[in-house]
């Protein structure tokens, strides 16, 4: 499985990440850049330390999962 983290920082100064799953493969990373533009312009998401106010990063992290047969 796949995820896109977008980490944003508040006026706190903290790091704070909404994570989608399943993201468009292959990833645009203008348009990840942009849409992380549009929820900071638009105040789109709040958090415990105020407003987001600032891009910090994003990335793609993929999981793999094996399943052990246990007895």
């Amino acid at each position: 499985m796949k995820r896109l983290e977008m980490r944003f920082e508040n006026q706190e100064g903290k790091i704070v990440t909404y994570t989608l799953d399943d993201p468009v493969d292959p990833i645009d990373h203008n348009a990840v850049n942009a849409a992380m533009d549009v929820v900071i312009a638009q105040n789109a998401f709040t958090s415990n330390g105020g407003d987001l106010v600032a891009k910090r990063s994003a990335r793609v992290i993929e999981q793999q999962i094996e399943e052990i047969e246990i007895n």
